[in-house]
């Protein structure tokens, strides 16, 4: 089977289930992961301007879209000529069912069932009292953060994070004024690039509340990604006391 990934974490889970540079035969520019076998699959654009016609001359049995991460007219487009799985991660419950129907999908029943077993081991065993209150920044300029309706979300509250604007929805647009109640503002590495220098304009407005940069691959990167974040995450949560 020829699979063709629109998605950066399912291209690396794709290879992570054994999947090699023969069946994935087109991946997007952001597909960084696993770096030494990623560069051998050809480029077929970026996640929100794929080339069509390279993706049609490249023949896909299937191709693995996300509703989130690609364009809906670009999907439906491709779906005209080609079987098309379109992915929607909001929860890590839906993270555990694409796992698994991937596994079923490319026969791989059993490692789907190893990774969905470690990231259950990942999540347990952070505390559900007395939750640390945050703000989770993806965009500068104007600021954005993530509602209670998207993963990062749900990878917030499985870590012990109460995320203050877990009453908006999707990735609104926020004042400086509205972090305030935050004990804590993650700045993320992605899509922003979130720097020290910008750590240092926000502690000037906010100095009650502690900045700090993470890692936005272990918060928004779903398939297999997560059963590689436990150490990061229980660091994350212990510096967070």
């Amino acid at each position: 089977m020829k699979i063709i990934s629109l998605v950066p974490s399912i291209t690396e889970t794709l290879f992570d289930f054994g999947l090699n540079e023969t069946e994935i035969t087109g991946r997007t520019k952001f597909c960084i992961h696993p770096e030494n076998s990623v560069r051998n699959v050809e480029i077929i654009g970026g996640t929100k301007n794929l080339n069509i016609e390279k993706i049609k001359s490249l023949k896909p049995d299937l191709i693995i879209a996300n509703k989130e991460e690609n364009v809906k007219e670009q999907i439906k487009e491709l779906d005209k000529n080609f079987k098309v799985l379109v992915t929607n991660i909001s929860t890590l419950e839906d993270n555990y069912y694409l796992l698994k129907n991937l596994g079923n999908l490319l026969n791989r029943q059993e490692i789907a069932q190893k990774f969905n077993m470690k990231i259950y081991e990942v999540f347990h065993g952070f505390s559900d009292s007395q939750k640390k209150k945050c703000a989770y920044l993806i965009w500068k300029n104007p600021y954005m953060t993530v509602g209670s309706d998207t993963f990062i979300h749900d990878v917030l509250d499985k870590i012990g994070f109460e995320n203050v604007f877990k009453n908006r929805k999707r990735y609104p647009e926020i004042s400086v004024e509205e972090m305030k109640p935050a004990d804590y503002i993650f700045l993320s590495s992605e899509p922003f690039p979130f720097q020290q220098k910008h750590i240092d304009e926000l502690q000037k407005k906010l100095p009650d509340s502690k900045i700090i940069l993470v890692d936005g691959e272990a918060f928004s990167w779903y398939g297999t990604h997560l059963a590689k974040c436990e150490n990061y995450f229980k660091t994350l949560a212990a510096n967070c006391k």
